[in-house]
């Protein structure tokens, strides 16, 4: 890899941005967008609507940059009419053009996979937060929690939909959705028929199909989503809790209830025969391999029995802990192409993990609804940006991680120079804002506690 190379590489995201451009509407907000970009690709720290403006904005006519460009960035993000929706349609655009070519190449094509990922806050004032379970921490905590759509193939990930999670009490509830701008058209939806959406939503939009689509069991056992998945002949490998119940012969010629089967019952009565120690991939620590093993069943749903399905088990090499999936797949469809689409799930967590590490996923500070589906998406795009920049570039690097990748585009991507009078000029900025919002609280307390005196001890 050369330092030519890499500076080409990087001068792709002024090319990227164009592609864009059209979808964010005025000079000014186009402007705001590429500022955002890259703050949320070079910034250091926390990468917040303020903290971005501050380093990466330019103040009109050569002053310094001050409270006017946090505002107007600030509106960008929270305010300004430009619609996620097109944008995101735009990346779909991009994975189908760069990403899922090769992927016809590989054993299981494209795959989608859907999952949420949740957001801490300390107050109540955000759109949709409540006190509610937060995967992140495994346990109910104050946080908003978003349902995201990624696409995988061999050569990489990227986000292509995602929604923010309304609760029920935030969707009946006329004074705060006016104050956090939610669309009328927004009602309440669980977060499994917020999937089917974004999965209809990227049919329609006619840029991605996909191979397969996988979930975790908080779909997987969601019937509706599963007949709607049928419905759109889409086929998927779902996880399933281990109390679901499955015929295990066809209920058209036996109604038996010798025949129903909860999938833990299925999986003690499998011969070790039936079990195949397959590969998954090869991890940091060495292969990551699972025993897997399947049988053909047939669905309990309430609406109807079946269709019949496949129930497989995936045992771990070192325990006998075992997880249930299910899957539409023919009757044809190989244990092997299963057990990888099924596997590909935890590339969505690695999106997560690199979108709160690397691009400031989890950073924002606004309480809107367009808010924060125009934060995700943006982030999304910074994503891509660096996922186009390891494609072209693993070329000749193999092994290079996305990580690898970000600290090479900061060195080759230009930042603004931070001089000794910019940081004093940022530290003045930040002390005028203190004190002004100390100022304001404290009206805010002597309004309220009117005949208070408090003997003031430091």
């Amino acid at each position: 890899m050369t330092t030519e190379v890499l500076r080409a590489v990087a001068r792709k995201l002024v090319r990227l941005h164009r592609r864009f451009a059209k979808f964010f509407g005025r000079k000014e907000a186009k402007k705001h967008s590429l500022v955002y970009l890259r703050g949320l690709l070079l910034g250091e720290g926390r990468k917040n609507i303020e903290r971005v403006a501050l380093r990466f904005a330019t103040g009109r006519n050569g002053q310094r940059v001050g409270q006017k460009e946090v505002v107007a960035m600030q509106s960008f993000i929270s305010q300004s009419p430009w619609e996620s929706t097109k944008v995101q349609q735009e990346i779909q655009a991009a994975f189908a053009e760069e990403f899922v070519p090769s992927a016809s190449n590989g054993p299981i094509g494209t795959v989608g996979v859907i999952d949420e990922s949740s957001f801490v806050k300390s107050g109540n004032e955000s759109v949709g937060t409540k006190r509610q379970w937060c995967g992140r921490l495994g346990k109910i905590e104050n946080c908003q929690v978003g349902v995201f759509l990624i696409g995988v193939t061999p050569d990489g990930c990227v986000s292509l939909e995602q929604q923010l999670y309304l609760p029920e009490e935030w969707a009946k509830d006329k004074k705060r959705r006016k104050k956090t701008r939610v669309p009328r058209d927004i009602k309440f939806e669980t977060k499994p028929q917020i999937a089917e959406r974004l999965l209809r939503r990227t049919a329609q939009a006619g840029r991605v199909r996909f191979d397969w689509v996988v979930a975790d069991d908080e779909y997987g056992r969601n019937e509706r989503l599963l007949d709607s998945l049928d419905e759109m002949k889409q086929r998927y490998v779902c996880d399933v809790p281990a109390d679901t119940t499955f015929w295990t012969t066809d209920p058209a010629t036996s109604r038996r209830t010798e025949s129903v089967r909860q999938a833990r019952k299925i999986a003690a009565q499998l011969a070790p025969r039936e079990w195949q120690m397959l590969s998954l991939r090869e991890g940091t620590k060495g292969p990551v391999a699972y025993w897997f093993a399947r049988r053909r069943v047939w669905a309990m749903r309430s609406a109807k029995a079946g269709p019949p399905v496949w129930l497989m088990f995936r045992r771990s090499l070192d325990s006998q802990e075992t997880t249930y999936h299910v899957s539409n797949g023919d009757e044809n469809v190989s244990l092997e192409e299963m057990a990888l689409a099924g596997g590909c799930r935890w590339r969505v967590e690695e999106y997560f993990k690199d979108g709160k590490g690397h691009f400031g996923m989890a950073d924002y500070e606004t309480r809107s609804w367009n808010g924060w589906h125009h934060h995700m998406s943006l982030v999304a795009l910074s994503h891509l940006f660096v996922m186009q920049t390891r494609k072209e570039l693993k070329n000749d690097t193999p092994d290079l991680t996305l990580s690898m990748v970000v600290e090479l585009l900061k060195s080759a991507l230009k930042r603004p120079e931070l001089t000794t009078d910019d940081a004093c000029h940022l530290i003045a900025y930040h002390l005028q804002r203190n004190q002004t919002a100390t100022q304001s609280h404290r009206k805010s307390w002597l309004r309220k506690h009117k005949n208070a005196k408090p003997k003031t001890l430091l």
